[in-house]
């Protein structure tokens, strides 16, 4: 089995599947896994994350759940199209991680100039890296 592609770093306060979901959200939305691409099994993603196998299941089955992934049956789990957010989901989905950036902005002493600069930046090499022109 190959090494996942998830940059699965714990955060202080942060549970180990809320951290594993976003990573693996991260890793999808980058590109770091595509469509169609087999996911880790439970028992895979649990020994290289050096999780439990049940907050393994229980991040997978969440991922199915939203749309990110898709079971498979004699093949496994793949990774389907990122799924569109629900209305009104936009905003609350982002709340706050955009309050947490501005706060860790604000902590290393950012200016709102800086921080844009770094989130564009950043938007553009995820772009690169699905092969997504950018015409700005």
């Amino acid at each position: 089995m190959n090494m996942t592609l998830l940059d699965y770093k714990p955060q202080p306060g942060q549970s180990i599947f809320d951290a594993v979901v976003f990573a693996a959200k991260r890793a999808f939305i980058s590109g770091d896994y595509l469509p169609g691409q087999e996911f880790p099994s439970v028992r895979a993603l649990a020994a290289e994350l050096k999780i439990h196998p049940n907050t393994a299941h229980k991040i997978i089955q969440h991922l199915v759940h939203e749309g990110w992934l898709e079971a498979r049956p004699g093949i496994g789990t793949v990774v389907c199209e990122p799924p569109q957010a629900r209305p009104g989901e936009k905003a609350k989905l982002l709340g706050h991680e955009v309050e947490a950036l501005v706060v860790g902005a604000r902590r290393v002493g950012l200016t709102q100039a800086e921080l844009l600069d770094a989130i564009i930046e950043r938007w553009n090499r995820i772009d690169i890296a699905r092969g997504i022109q950018n015409d700005d």
